[in-house]
């Protein structure tokens, strides 16, 4: 990567608009090869991912590059000054939200080319269009491009929900496009409330305004901060207006819902931007305005997907559930305004690399239990010896068996059934949050900042929410392990006589990577958790954003010296 650093630093700060160009111009791309050249256009869609993993990757390098928790880089794409022109901004934490899903896309495509991509048209250009609604809302600086590009994200998203047809997808799309056609509005009327009582809709130099603003405004400017926040906790999944995502995410195809299981994070990511930079500790009577709510709705969501997941018995639904309890333990832990609990919480962002494992292999276990049983007996004619008890069918002392006294020792295990055992495993404690993957590494580190606020060794009075939270995290965890080992004795020990699974290779892969990558992040677990807790201390003092952001000036026009020596 060292050899890379120099030209990463000449593409910068034009590598900040790079992650958008390059979905955009896959999507026209492919748009123009119609709809008879399919293979073709997996192709490319391939490649346009796995071009996009290698543009995060190279972010997240400048950014650490950098050094510091304030590595900030920003681009004018219109060379227009703050705040009048489009702004587009890549610190620590749009760097990796930025990787985090160029990663879970490139999974999902991978897995979606084994057949999901021939059940509708336009499957390609609509997953690329997804992506760059994602990128653009996680490089945005100004409110009304957040807009923008959450609108290109879900109107993709409306595509990618109905395709493959069918009743139940139908049925949970229409739920879907109602909530964020309402989400949308409130978007708007919150953004235009800000914009009343601020004048701006650049996120930095608003939050220059906000402590100058007048104590007759400063109600409307909670009640337009509060509007917009719902419209963001809609896609984030907050109690109690996540009621649409269960039975979406179970029916949207697998690669699909694997991908939706970033924009859950978005909604949170969009929630943590807005609210640490308007009010933060320093912003006078407004510091940490609805902090308590967040804290309180955290709980609730948290709880809320625990029991869902304990409640239902389809595995799809159980997934989704864990997607909200994920949701909803980020929620309460940036509710808490302190940049330790924040890291932690960043760190558990790496159960959505699970969720989005477990979205894929619920599909091949589910498929697997569509096989149809073999007979256990050739022919009912063949006379029955059963009564006649042989001494070939005598227990053998000391050995293992099964219900038909097969010797389970020396058995060979299914190459397919180990694999999706193994990775049931470790979704399972990855999602519940038990050691020794990431999600427990996460929960650590919460709750150290929780019930040690002023640091370890010193006295301090631990809050009530605090202990909530802790409660809540470690029943949280009981139930969903309770839930999916539930799970894993129906799928995998009970069922008996069934055909070994086929799976493919295409389809196995990406499900194998992001575990891997999950065992990457409790494996780098301490360089990972210097990279959070330095976004995390760059996000609850964002002087240094906010300055460089304002400070920033177009790029001069190129000069030539025409008739008369005026410059052009």
């Amino acid at each position: 990567m060292s050899l890379a650093a120099p030209l990463i630093e000449r593409l910068m700060p034009h590598l900040i608009v790079l992650p958008i160009l390059l979905p955009m111009a896959t999507a026209a791309l492919m748009l123009m090869l119609g709809d008879t050249r399919r293979p073709l256009k997996a192709l490319i869609n391939v490649l346009s991912c796995l071009t996009g993993v290698g543009l995060s990757i190279a972010l997240v390098y400048w950014v650490l590059r950098m050094g510091g928790p304030q590595a900030v880089g920003v681009y004018l794409p219109s060379n227009w000054p703050v705040p009048y022109g489009i702004v587009l901004v890549v610190d620590r934490l749009s760097a990796m939200m930025l990787l985090l899903t160029s990663v879970i896309a490139l999974a999902s495509v991978l897995y979606a080319i084994a057949r999901w991509d021939k059940a509708g048209v336009h499957f390609h250009p609509l997953f690329q269009l997804q992506l760059m609604g994602l990128a653009g809302a996680f490089l945005t600086a100004d409110l009304f491009n957040l807009f923008v590009f959450f609108e290109i994200m879900l109107t993709a998203s409306y595509g990618l929900l109905l395709h493959g047809s069918g009743w139940a997808r139908v049925h949970s799309g229409l739920h879907y496009v109602a909530m964020n056609l309402m989400a949308s509005t409130l978007f708007l009327i919150g953004v235009a409330i800000l914009y009343g009582v601020t004048g701006t809709l650049n996120m930095a130099d608003m939050a220059i305004m906000v402590p100058t603003i007048p104590q007759d405004d400063r109600g409307l400017l909670h009640a337009g901060a509060a509007v917009l926040a719902v419209a963001f906790l809609v896609k984030a999944a907050a109690w109690p207006l996540d009621f649409w995502l269960p039975s979406t995410y179970a029916s949207a195809s697998a690669p699909v819902a694997a991908l939706f299981a970033i924009m859950t994070k978005l909604g949170a990511y969009a929630v943590l931007r807005v609210w640490t930079l308007l009010f933060p500790q320093d912003a006078g009577v407004s510091a940490l305005f609805g902090g308590p709510v967040l804290i309180g709705l955290g709980l609730a969501t948290l709880a809320f997907g625990a029991i869902g997941v304990l409640a239902t018995q389809h595995l799809g639904r159980m997934v989704a559930f864990c997607a909200i309890l994920s949701s909803g333990t980020l929620l309460a832990a940036l509710g808490f305004g302190q940049p330790a609990v924040t890291g932690g919480a960043l760190y558990t962002l790496g159960s959505t690399l699970a969720i989005s494992a477990f979205f894929l292999l619920a599909e091949l276990i589910e498929r697997a239990r569509e096989v149809e049983e073999q007979p256990l007996y050739v022919s009912d004619t063949e006379p029955d010896d059963a009564f006649a008890y042989p001494v070939d069918l005598m227990p053998t002392r000391d050995v293992n068996l099964d219900d038909d006294e097969q010797a389970l020792i020396g058995r060979a295990i299914p190459a397919a059934m180990a694999f999706m055992g193994l990775a049931f495993i470790v979704c399972g404690l990855t999602i519940a949050g038990l050691p020794p993957f990431a999600g427990f590494v996460g929960k650590v580190v919460m709750l150290s900042a929780l019930l040690n606020p002023a640091g370890f060794g010193q006295d301090a009075q631990v809050s009530l929410a605090a202990w909530a939270l802790l409660a809540l995290l470690v029943a949280g965890g009981l139930l969903t392990t309770i839930a999916l080992s539930r799970a894993g004795v129906r799928y995998f020990w009970a069922p008996a006589g069934r055909p070994v699974p086929r799976l493919r290779f295409i389809e196995t892969l990406p499900i194998g990577v992001l575990l891997l990558l999950v065992g990457v992040l409790v494996w780098q677990a301490d360089a990972v958790l210097r990279y959070v807790n330095a976004t995390a201390r760059g996000l609850h003092d964002p002087k240094e954003y906010i300055g460089t952001v304002v400070s920033t000036r177009p790029v001069p026009s190129p000069t030539a010296t025409g008739e008369g020596g005026l410059r052009r």
